[in-house]
């Protein structure tokens, strides 16, 4: 695991992403990615110069009816306060909006709530679990489906809030997050979307692994051009 601390450590430092005092939340969402970033923060904590304090959220996208225990196990375990909202985004998007194309109000309103409930709970950032290859779908998303070159920042304020977003995992890719929840054996709940799996990232995934199979470093390649491109937030620097 010492790899995965180190790219979330050389990620944070080169982002300027953890000031002293910094009260964060994790945006839990229970999957491989959000549950290593809690355990890598949680490990983070101990040893960083800069000391911060650290929660997580999850959103009940069921009403209240999922049952979390093994994941509030686990924030026990490492010593995290575990917070759950109740929420009726699944029904919203699925059943009384039918929303064609679901995922953009549901994300809407995932944000939403995590920022709100980040906020109640005196935190002023939010720590959120996309990785390297999230980073490299996003752009191409953005490259084909609209014709623009855009990706999400490593650190993005919030102003209407007053919360910073920060990426810790941007350095990390989804093969080493898959190993970590293995080899950590973290309590990875299955997505009970109705649209996982039928989604235009989902698309972009599989026209980037058939890339990869003629030209296997064309992940690296996207990302140091991100790093390099004039995009706000990123700033410039190789390739990870």
């Amino acid at each position: 695991m010492q790899r995965l601390l180190s790219r979330v450590r050389r990620c944070v430092d080169d982002f300027n992403m953890i000031q002293p005092g910094d009260r964060i939340a994790v945006g839990l969402s229970t999957g491989k990615d959000s549950l290593s970033l809690l355990w890598s923060l949680a490990q983070l904590r101990h040893f960083y110069p800069n000391p911060f304090e650290l929660k997580a959220i999850t959103l009940d996208l069921e009403g209240g009816r999922t049952d979390f225990s093994a994941v509030q196990e686990f924030c026990r375990s490492i010593d995290v306060e575990y917070v759950v909202v109740p929420t009726h985004i699944k029904t919203i998007v699925f059943d009384l909006r039918n929303e064609p194309n679901p995922c953009s109000l549901c994300a809407k309103l995932r944000r939403g709530g995590v920022n709100n409930t980040a906020l109640s709970l005196g935190c002023n950032k939010i720590a959120l679990g996309h990785h390297f290859d999230d980073a490299v779908e996003t752009f191409m998303m953005s490259l084909i489906f609209e014709g623009r070159i855009s990706c999400f920042q490593p650190v993005t304020y919030l102003d209407r809030k007053g919360v910073t977003v920060i990426r810790p995992l941007l350095y990390v890719g989804e093969k080493m997050l898959q190993n970590a929840a293995q080899e950590l054996n973290l309590p990875v709940m299955q997505s009970t979307c109705p649209a996982n799996g039928l989604t235009k990232r989902q698309e972009i995934k599989q026209l980037l692994e058939e890339l990869s199979e003629r030209y296997p470093d064309i992940k690296s390649k996207v990302f140091g051009a991100i790093r390099r491109l004039p995009l706000n937030g990123w700033g410039t620097g190789d390739e990870c």
